[in-house]
């Protein structure tokens, strides 16, 4: 999770919609290379500067406090977890970075060109094929292709090589005081109080800037509510453990309604000529409306076939499917089905989305 939440290079088509409990915040970013540029841990901030309404840290702190204490937090937990913390100015240097939406988005294709290349590509198969015990169950039970899941697990953390180093309570508890999204951070901050109540140690909680954490960068509410035990050796270590990480990013899949049999999209050809305007989508997305307002209409296969937009991978004529050309008419085509839009709540990118996409096909390869 770029939410995908290690500090990565921004993208303006990101829509910035942190209210749905994303993997990756939605506030994170497209995958990008995670050496490129790692996340570096600021001095502490040892002051207690005031927000705009005017309360400290350490008082805003005794708030969080008594709210864990109303869902059931154990004192313990809320004496090891928030004694000592102190705000992160780095933190809220990084929030505050964020580029707004940009009316024309920059090109995919360089993108795609170097964030699917012969390295993750290589290594994704790699990891697969030792792994590849354990795939068929995690298949069976969720119904999600793990190529789709090793491209998941590849974009986020390099394959868990690169997990993120900021202290999770204190990230959340300066973003959640900072204020500008405290419902979000602080509701974070509360699951990861809840999960350290649940038995994940404290050493654990190290992870991105904005409090994504583990192999597949999830927030501490996703881990609560999907997170699994794939090994069923009694714990659900998205840490340390493939098996863990894989199944959990499964469950997540499932529960945002992935659809068993069906391929994230296929490429297409068009027509020269066509006139992808005139079946521009006449739908307003709830969430991810920048991201979705560039799909096309929803038509079958078939529909599309009629009308000179092919199909160059098997898929079923009865599919419903998006056109999109994402770098104009001339360019890449897709033909995407209603599972890229999960992959959209992985991280409302279509530089993510079709990234992720493109690796699964490679590393199914």
């Amino acid at each position: 999770m770029t939410f995908s939440l290690k500090l990565r290079s921004l993208h303006q088509n990101l829509a910035v919609t942190v209210a749905a409990p994303l993997a990756a915040v939605a506030l994170a970013v497209p995958a990008a290379s995670v050496q490129a540029q790692p996340v570096v841990q600021s001095t502490a901030q040892t002051s207690a500067p005031q927000t705009v309404a005017g309360q400290t840290f350490q008082g805003y702190l005794q708030s969080v406090g008594a709210r864990a204490r109303r869902e059931s937090v154990s004192e313990a937990t809320i004496a090891r977890v928030l004694t000592g913390l102190t705000p992160n100015q780095r933190v809220i240097e990084l929030d505050s970075a964020q580029p707004s939406r940009s009316t024309t988005p920059p090109p995919i294709a360089p993108y795609i060109a170097q964030h699917v290349g012969s390295s993750i590509i290589a290594r994704g198969r790699s990891r697969y094929g030792e792994l590849s015990s354990m795939l068929p169950a995690i298949e069976r039970r969720y119904g999600v292709p793990a190529p789709v899941l090793f491209a998941i697990w590849g974009h986020e953390t390099n394959y868990g090589s690169y997990v993120g180093d900021f202290d999770l309570a204190r990230s959340l508890a300066t973003l959640a005081w900072e204020g500008r999204r405290r419902a979000l951070f602080e509701g974070e901050l509360i699951a990861l109080l809840k999960m350290v109540d649940q038995g994940v140690p404290t050493y654990r909680l190290k992870g991105s800037w904005a409090g994504a954490f583990g192999y597949p960068q999830f927030l501490p509410s996703v881990y609560l509510r999907l997170a699994v035990d794939g090994d069923g050796n009694g714990t659900r270590d998205i840490f340390t453990s493939p098996a863990d990480t894989i199944a959990s990013i499964a469950n997540y899949f499932r529960d945002a309604g992935w659809r068993q049999g069906e391929p994230w999209g296929v490429r297409a050809t068009v027509p020269a000529g066509f006139n992808a305007n005139a079946y521009a989508t006449k739908l307003a997305a709830p969430s991810c409306d920048r991201v979705h307002a560039r799909h096309g209409q929803w038509k079958t296969v078939s529909e599309w076939r009629a009308l000179g937009v092919i199909a160059q991978q098997p898929i079923g004529d009865s599919v419903l499917t998006s056109l999109f050309q994402p770098d104009g008419p001339g360019t890449s085509a897709y033909l995407l089905t209603g599972n890229y839009r999960v992959i959209l709540q992985y991280n409302c990118s279509n530089y993510y989305a079709l990234s992720v996409g493109l690796l699964a096909d490679e590393i199914a390869r």
